[in-house]
């Protein structure tokens, strides 16, 4: 005796075939969000990768003989241009400029102070780029998908209402497959979520180094003969 296999009723090829065009416009705003931070997760995360590996260039900086050499080591270790573009800049007002500007009015020590500050601030910047869109995605893709189980319950609900007939299987199918939207909300959140903490850990090591390489450049650049060149 053979008998017909039983029918699913839930289904994501149900849901889409049944969903509206707002329901579909979430869906493709889930995709989009979910594209956006798996791009930025693989980006930054390499990028990370190499800065935590080239941390070693700030040693070899301060191995160099002499200035020119520091600089030379340093850009080739510093691999992602994080450490190189601070001593580059923070030794630049030492050397004689051009015209005369309101910059260059400064003491040395001060001048020296300023690029520091600069270049650390571009770093961080950079270090900081993309992560407040990982928070945004983290903090509403689940909401955006409530928002699409929210709508599509409605939907099922007001469908069955106006064929007048309501009965259990007909109620259970299209709320189960409007639940799923609630389960891709979390799918998009929870990557970006891990990877932002992740990221800004790392960040705060590099900056946290940032700071010191600063410090010791600012000491070594205003010090003795080399603050008078």
């Amino acid at each position: 005796m053979s008998t017909s296999p039983i029918e699913n009723q839930f289904s994501l090829e149900r849901y889409w075939l049944q969903g509206d065009p707002i329901s579909h416009a979430v869906a493709y705003l889930l995709l989009l969000m979910s594209l956006a931070s798996w791009y930025l997760i693989l980006s930054k995360s390499w990028a990370a990768w190499r800065i935590r590996h080239s941390a070693g260039a700030v040693e070899a900086f301060w191995g160099a003989p002499s200035m020119a050499d520091a600089l030379a080591r340093l850009t080739v270790a510093d691999r992602e241009g994080v450490y190189a573009p601070l001593a580059e800049q923070g030794a630049a007002p030492l050397t004689p400029q051009g015209p005369a500007t309101l910059g260059a009015e400064m003491a040395p020590g001060e001048q020296v102070t300023r690029a520091l500050r600069s270049a650390v601030h571009r770093a961080t910047q950079r270090l900081e780029s993309g992560l407040t869109v990982l928070a945004s995605i983290g903090s509403t893709a689940p909401f955006v998908g409530l928002l699409g189980t929210v709508w599509g319950i409605y939907h099922a609900l007001a469908a069955v209402s106006a064929a007048g007939i309501v009965q259990i299987d007909k109620v259970a199918g299209p709320v189960g497959e409007a639940l799923i939207m609630t389960g891709f909300g979390l799918v998009v959140a929870i990557p970006a979520v891990l990877a932002y903490n992740g990221l800004n850990r790392v960040n705060r090591l590099t900056l946290a180094e940032l700071d010191a390489f600063a410090f010791d450049l600012h000491a070594y650049l205003t010090t003795g003969a080399r603050a008078a060149k």
